[in-house]
């Protein structure tokens, strides 16, 4: 069997060599706290704005929802009194096409 190399629990050093091993693991404990508490803050801070650009997403949507309404009722509007006024600015315009319609609708 191989020997082994560097201190293991066991070992029956003098106190210099077991307090500095002491030390770097104390320092080393507080650093991986830290750096969990770190990450786990950092993971809360990130699942808040997820939340937050969720909730912004759906008020978007239905903003755009009304505002696509209000655009058809317009249009409807607009092309209604356009067909009631023949005028010479209308005659060789297809106003459908003007406002990207598809005959389809």
């Amino acid at each position: 069997m191989a020997p082994r190399r560097g201190k293991t629990k066991n070992d029956d050093d003098s106190g210099d060599d077991s307090d500095d091993y002491r030390k770097k693991r104390d320092r080393n404990n507080m650093a991986v706290k830290k750096s969990r508490v770190k990450s786990r803050q950092k993971t809360e801070e990130t699942m808040v704005r997820v939340n937050q650009l969720k909730s912004e997403n759906t008020v978007l949507e239905e903003k755009v929802k009304q505002l696509t309404k209000e655009l058809n009722f317009l249009k409807e509007l607009f092309l209604a009194h356009a067909g009631n006024n023949v005028d010479a600015k209308f005659q060789n315009v297809d106003l459908q096409k003007l406002f990207g319609e598809s005959s389809d609708q």
